[in-house]
């Protein structure tokens, strides 16, 4: 497992990197937009640690953020997805967002903190019962 980066929502992308660049001093690594989901990804880190991000999500269409929804989520790289979420259920954990994809799973902690899981490498191969699961409740 490798850590991967924390996601905040932010409001104002200019008075976001206004502070997380110029006062806090990390550095834009790259910046992905999407039309589609109607999002701006912004990837931070301190200089010369790449391997620890802050992901900016700014949605495109307003919303208010209450303290504690604009915490988004930890990620983590896995080797395996498929068999890091049978281990997880095998431990009681709800698997909020199956792996349908081979790709992207998301748990939450028993505070109720998101966690992404994300394969590493292409995405395996649809299989069951992933290919199937619902979703539980939010993440």
């Amino acid at each position: 497992m490798k850590y991967l980066h924390t996601m905040v929502r932010v409001s104002d992308v200019d008075e976001s990197l206004k502070f997380y660049c110029e006062a806090l001093g990390l550095e834009e690594l790259r910046r992905r937009e999407d039309e589609a989901g109607r999002y701006t990804l912004i990837f931070l880190a301190a200089p010369g640690d790449e391997e620890a991000q802050v992901e900016l999500t700014y949605n495109w269409d307003p919303e208010e953020y209450g303290e504690g929804r604009n915490f988004g989520h930890l990620a983590y790289r896995v080797d395996d997805i498929y068999e890091a979420c049978e281990r997880l259920m095998k431990a009681g954990v709800t698997i909020n967002r199956p792996p349908r994809d081979g790709r992207m799973a998301f748990v939450r902690s028993p505070d109720n903190i998101s966690v992404e899981l994300l394969q590493k490498g292409d995405a395996l191969p649809k299989t069951e019962p992933w290919a199937s699961m619902e979703n539980t409740g939010h993440w």
